[in-house]
């Protein structure tokens, strides 16, 4: 799908500025991209109203809260209709995807360690109804992490 076709250049002006700082003042956004600030913050209504924002966030330090370790965990699983929404309330858990394969889901998860990893593993997922197997992957390093869409494509 071609963005450009859906919304015009100023809408993805203000996106793209959006994207890199949401926390920057209307005014200054309204000034980026020539237009008065009751005029832009009426366009962004109108993108948030129609899906294209879908929030705002702030993005926390994991380190600087004891959540330092990143790993991922594969998980194979029988159809249970409360298991998505047991998964998502799983300690750490930041995502929950379902994938193509013999792997039902992936998830991501932040704890402070491999101790607490484990006792999450083994006391919250492994007990979970449905759940058949789980394989982990815990992050070494990691080099690039973002939540933004390329709006150039």
């Amino acid at each position: 799908m071609d963005i450009k076709r859906i919304i015009d250049e100023i809408d993805h002006q203000i996106l793209q500025i959006l994207q890199e700082k949401a926390r920057i003042p209307n005014a200054e956004v309204a000034r980026r991209v020539g237009m008065v600030p009751s005029a832009v913050l009426e366009r962004i209504r109108k993108l948030e109203e129609r899906g294209f924002i879908e929030g705002y966030e702030v993005r926390l330090n994991p380190h600087e809260f004891g959540q330092g370790l990143t790993a991922f965990v594969q998980l194979r699983v029988v159809a249970d209709e409360r298991l998505v929404e047991q998964l998502c309330a799983v300690t750490g858990v930041q995502e929950v995807h379902q994938v193509a394969g013999e792997d039902g889901y992936l998830l991501k998860l932040r704890v402070a360690d491999n101790t607490e990893l484990g006792v999450v593993l083994r006391d919250e997922l492994a007990p979970l109804k449905g759940v058949i197997s789980t394989r982990t992957c815990i992050v070494l390093n990691t080099i690039k992490e973002t939540r933004q869409i390329d709006l150039n494509r």
